[in-house]
């Protein structure tokens, strides 16, 4: 899954441009950066040095706690971490331009002049792990297969793309069901592309622990299933030499090492069995470091800010469940969550309160509706709350002393006009019925967080029982829509589109295993991703965008959470880094192993024995 939405984020960044010349690149909205006969992205060191082994660690919160498939395109299974590493795809993104992409796999694009096909001409060097070349028909074969068999998230991605063919001898045209969505060629060129030969004689839809015909950088070298799995790098990549392969996949080795429990994985960080963490809490951030290896600096502590848009992390309701049908009630749930106090105690004041499902970019709404906003939601005044033109949407707020006697009044009064009241202690409805729900939870670490939120809601009389279960379970019963409450993280791109699609729309909303978490179904919500879609322009898809999110945030689909805008990265001081960090990822395969630093940190670890 981890994998299906990074392709899925990416290739939202993407679109064609109408007529043009047949080019090794191509942008949304605006030029590319990138020039023909360019020779590496600037924020590479081109001459950086191959070799030597990196461990990572997944865990609950990072990842997951297990694996038991090496296919991470179908539904079935808990995939490996990194097996992004195998898979070319027909182009590649800039880590430094919100909206470019230049070919890996495909040498050249063109998108018809009237916008209703597009052609990839592939490279005639690209070739398989094995040797055997990528044809037209591999990628053919495997735009068919993901949209026919693949995970839900490739058919509704994939929707208005009619059908591929070959075009000459190293081409493929895809063509397109309308002119409107601008970003269907570069969802295309975020295909990777399988081997048909391999996978014609293999069940594409069951889990397997058979290592995958792959092509990109690097190769599974071994695995111990659920436990760990290493890659090493292929010295004869058949793409190492491309401009946008220059100066990344430094490593000669890269090992992920699992472990059921963060707290573990950080001790074990701190005690050097593996090299590189992103932390995601706080309160490690701000004390969970201090060890005699930290003291010495050994390893490093950075923030590295960025400009990646935050998307929404929310206590997501499922209002398929006839409890969360009114929003009055998800609304008035959301004056329990006490962020400020939250973030004072919990986070030591490291985040902030999360008001758009765009957050950190110029696509969050603010303010009332701008005049171009009125002009897309007043046709839809009928179908969507009437506070989107009255109201600017603020997150509930406390003092942050826990003193939450003003937000409970008002949750009372919300949750009166609903039908529950409250009777000896208990908020009942006119059947008698306590209001009770549970919370489906996969992290042992984030019922701190969740302890305080069922102790607010206690206070009116409304039971949360909290779930806490294993990753394989906490995966099927999200993939089958059997909870009441839950996390959710919706990641978004600086140019949002065809993956909307997957997160809100009616269609998507009963498709098993799919993206529509909280069971959006509105027809206006589903008319605003279509316009999103089709924008003509930069300004069009902001305001569209501002739009949509103005609905959802009205309509009250979760509880919003906080976020941070830098990436929080600790490592062990064996890496050497590029001067400059691309402002819209953290580009980690851009990093190499400094032999010297390596050489002198296993010297002062030896001191401290």
């Amino acid at each position: 899954m981890r994998l299906i939405l990074s392709l899925a984020i990416a290739a939202s960044l993407f679109a064609g441009t109408a007529g043009a010349e047949p080019s090794g690149g191509i942008a949304l909205f605006g030029d590319l950066k990138y020039k023909p006969g360019f020779t590496h992205f600037d924020y590479v060191n081109p001459d950086a040095p191959k070799g030597g082994a990196v461990k990572f660690a997944t865990y609950p919160g990072n990842g997951t706690s297990t694996f038991d498939t090496l296919n991470p395109f179908a539904l079935k299974g808990v995939k490996a971490e990194g097996l992004g590493f195998l898979f070319d795809t027909l182009m590649v993104a800039s880590a430094d331009e919100p909206d470019s992409q230049y070919g890996l796999v495909a040498q050249s694009v063109d998108v018809a002049p009237d916008r209703l096909s597009v052609v990839f001409q592939l490279r005639p060097e690209a070739r398989f792990h094995d040797g055997s070349p990528m044809t037209p028909a591999d990628v053919i074969w495997t735009f068919d297969t993901l949209k026919a068999k693949g995970a839900p998230q490739y058919h509704i991605y994939y929707a208005d793309v009619l059908k591929a063919e070959q075009a000459g001898e190293h081409g493929v045209r895809f063509i397109l069901r309308s002119a409107q969505n601008r970003e269907l060629p570069l969802i295309l060129g975020e295909l990777p592309v399988l081997s048909k030969t391999y996978w014609q004689k293999r069940d594409f839809e069951k889990t397997t622990l058979e290592e995958p015909l792959g092509s990109g950088p690097y190769k599974i070298e071994s695995f111990d299933p659920g436990r760990s799995i290493t890659y090493r790098r292929v010295t004869d990549y058949w793409a190492k030499d491309l401009p946008v392969n220059k100066g990344r996949f430094n490593f000669g080795t890269i090992r992920y090492d699992y472990y059921r429990d963060a707290s573990v994985a950080l001790e074990a960080f701190k005690a050097g069995q593996y090299d590189f963490r992103e932390e995601n809490v706080a309160k490690n951030w701000a004390i969970g470091y201090s060890s005699p290896a930290f003291a010495a600096g050994l390893f490093k502590k950075v923030l590295i800010r960025n400009r990646v848009p935050q998307g929404m992390q929310g206590f997501a309701f499922n209002t398929r469940r006839p409890l969360f049908h009114d929003p009055r009630v998800r609304e008035a749930l959301g004056y329990l969550f006490d962020f400020e106090w939250t973030n004072k105690n919990l986070f030591y004041g490291a985040y902030t309160r999360t008001e758009s499902y765009f957050s950190n970019s110029d696509l969050a709404s603010s303010g009332l509706p701008s005049a171009d906003e009125l002009q897309v939601l007043e046709p839809l005044k009928s179908e969507i709350p009437a506070a989107v033109f009255t109201k600017v949407y603020e997150a509930p707020t406390t003092d942050g002393t826990g003193d939450i006697r003003p937000n409970i009044r008002i949750a009372l009064e919300l949750l009166k006009q609903s039908g529950w009241t409250v009777k000896g202690g208990r908020l009942v409805n006119d059947k008698g019925e306590q209001m009770t729900f549970e919370f489906l939870n996969d992290i042992a670490e984030f019922e701190r967080i969740l302890l305080p939120f069922a102790d607010n809601l206690r206070r009116i009389g409304v039971v949360m029982t909290l779930r806490t279960v294993d990753p394989a379970q906490y995966e099927n019963r999200l993939d089958n829509y059997d909870f009441d409450m839950t996390t959710v993280v919706i990641p978004q791109s600086l140019s949002p589109g065809n993956e909307q699609r997957g997160y809100w729309t009616s269609a998507a909303a009963d498709e098993i295993g799919g993206n529509n978490i909280m069971g959006v179904k509105s027809k206006a919500v589903d008319h605003l991703v279509d316009l999103i879609i089709s924008a003509p322009d930069r300004p069009g898809l902001v305001t569209r965008v501002h739009a949509l999110d103005r609905v959802l945030l009205q309509s009250f689909y979760v509880i919003p959470n906080y976020h941070i805008d830098a990436f929080r990265v600790a490592y062990w001081d064996k890496f050497g880094r590029p001067k400059i960090n691309p402002p819209y990822a953290l580009a980690l395969d851009s990093w190499w192993v400094d032999a010297a630093l390596e050489k002198a940190l296993t010297a002062n670890r030896a001191k401290l024995r």
